[in-house]
């Protein structure tokens, strides 16, 4: 039996609904507690309370952390990245900041595919090192749970390999195969073909879900359907890449079929916000990829006062959003999206939790969820999103284990 005690904590914060997706009010509902402790056995919270009412006779052979100065919320949850590519887009970036267009970035080989090629050459070695490295980033930005998506092989060998990098490196994987055509297939429906025929099966069997790019260039709605269909079919839950640009049916689709979320929505106007808020799909946002692409951003505060389901999400990837940083996030999403601190921690918690289906063990600080911490290095918890991509990570402990 392993023991760990976080004691003399400024605050404890976390939403205390056990019930995700919240949305509307419940969103801002996040319970405080003052000089606090959180205990720890076997990687499960055990107690959480005022210092106060810490019983010493009961703690027996214990591991201490000292929470002086600190405030805690749960880890971190990141439902939307890509860490499996090889390469960079630096050369990209470069060519944008100076005013390329985005015809002009394909014309110097930039976009998708040319990560694709990168991640490639790889191989099976040097994928899982380059997951693995990822991983340890969004660990030291306070991160415990993330979903990573493959999509950056787009053939049978590079895909499975990158669902299997990312499960190794603790993530939850997502089959991303329809993120862009390659080029060895001549149209999107020929290369559907393919995915469903050739990497499906054995594709379902590592990933948790899968996901789709629904957009004008990638696919369109009837392909995204194809596609999520036959892996509804194979009983991986569905995800979807929506209205980034356009407004292409991704909503109306991700609303019939089910789906856990529908991601980015930099596009998505009056109608697909009502429709979204009267649906059971999560809208994943996606800020810092817009602040990256310099897009409009999402329609946070309309989508909350609707009372749609949110979550944030990093959407970590090599060309629209270099960041593994989900308090960058939490502070865009105060300063850009309008949305409150409180909405912005349930926000990358628990519904963030729930959209990868883990929101009965983490995503709270509750006694017996998978005792999921981090120590905020302020006595309010809130410097989380108010220091802007400042070190706000003092400790995190994961599974009651201190990583950090």
């Amino acid at each position: 039996m392993t023991r760990l005690l976080v004691r003399d904590l400024a605050q404890v914060a976390t939403s205390p609904a056990a019930h995700p997706p919240l949305r509307g009010r419940a969103l801002r509902d996040v319970a405080v507690v003052d000089d606090a402790y959180v205990l720890c056995r076997d990687g499960v919270i055990e107690a959480v309370g005022p210092m106060r009412e810490l019983d010493a006779r009961l703690l027996g052979d214990v591991e201490e952390l000292d929470g002086r100065g600190t405030s805690a919320v749960p880890g971190l949850v990141d439902c939307h990245t890509h860490p499996a590519w090889g390469g960079d887009r630096v050369e990209e970036f470069s060519l944008r900041a100076g005013g390329a267009s985005y015809e002009e970035l394909h014309a110097a080989g930039g976009g998708i595919l040319s990560t694709v090629a990168a991640t490639r050459a790889l191989g099976e070695d040097g994928l899982r090192a380059r997951v693995e490295r990822h991983a340890a980033w969004m660990l030291a930005q306070g991160t415990t749970t993330w979903e990573g998506k493959s999509g950056y092989g787009l053939d049978r060998d590079t895909e499975l390999a990158s669902l299997r990098a990312i499960r190794t490196a603790g993530g939850s994987p997502t089959w991303l195969g329809a993120h862009a055509v390659p080029p060895e297939h001549p149209d999107a429906d020929a290369y559907l073909d393919f995915l469903l025929s050739d990497v499906l099966v054995d594709a379902a069997q590592l990933a948790d879900a899968a996901d789709v790019f629904l957009e004008r260039g990638a696919f369109d709605a009837a392909q995204a359907r194809r596609y999520l269909e036959a892996c509804r079919a194979e009983r991986l839950a569905l995800r979807l890449h929506g209205d980034q640009f356009t407004e292409s049916g991704a909503i109306p689709l991700a609303v019939e079929l089910g789906a856990r979320s529908v991601d980015h929505l930099e596009a998505t106007g009056a109608d697909g916000t009502r429709a979204l808020a009267a649906s059971e799909v999560v809208g994943v946002l996606l800020p810092a990829s817009a602040l990256f692409l310099d897009r409009p951003m999402p329609p946070a505060r309309a989508l909350v006062d609707a009372g749609a389901a949110i979550a944030l999400a990093t959407d970590f990837n090599p060309g629209s959003a270099f960041t593994e940083s989900l308090p960058l996030v939490c502070s865009l999403a105060c300063t850009q999206l309008h949305l409150s601190p409180e909405e912005a921690l349930t926000a990358v918690t628990v519904n963030a939790a729930h959209v990868l289906g883990l929101a009965h063990d983490r995503g709270r600080i509750a006694p017996g969820l998978r005792a999921d911490l981090l120590l905020v290095g302020a006595e309010d918890w809130r410097h989380l999103a108010y220091h802007l991509a400042g070190d706000v990570v003092a400790h995190v402990v994961q599974a009651g284990s201190v990583q950090l």
